[in-house]
C-alpha cells in the first residue's frame, strides 16, 4: 500500500464514524417522534392545544432521560468488564 493510501485510511475511518453517529442520532429522533406522536397526538389539527404540547414535552424529556440512563449503564458495564479483563491479564 502506498503512503497516500495509508494517510487516507484514518480519514475514511473518521468519516465513517461521523456518518454512523449521524445515522444513530436520526434513528433516535425517528424513534422518539414515533413514540411521542402515538402517545400524545389524539387528533391532528391546525394548532396544538396546551395539553398535547405538554404531553410532547414530557414524552421527549422522559425519552432523553431513559436514553441517557441506558447509555450510562452500558458505560458502567463496559468499564467493569474492562477492569475485570485487565485484572485477569495481570
Amino acid at each position: 500500500m502506498n503512503s497516500q493510501g495509508a494517510a487516507a485510511d484514518p480519514q475514511l475511518q473518521h468519516f465513517i464514524e461521523i456518518e454512523s453517529q449521524k445515522q444513530r442520532f436520526q434513528q433516535l429522533v425517528h424513534q422518539m417522534t414515533e413514540v411521542c406522536w402515538d402517545k400524545c397526538m389524539d387528533k391532528p389539527g391546525p394548532k396544538m392545544d396546551s395539553r398535547t404540547e405538554m404531553c410532547f414535552v414530557n414524552c421527549v424529556e422522559r425519552f432523553i432521560d431513559t436514553s441517557q440512563f441506558i447509555l450510562n449503564r452500558l458505560e458502567q458495564t463496559q468499564r467493569s468488564k474492562g477492569s475485570f479483563s485487565e485484572s485477569m491479564l495481570e
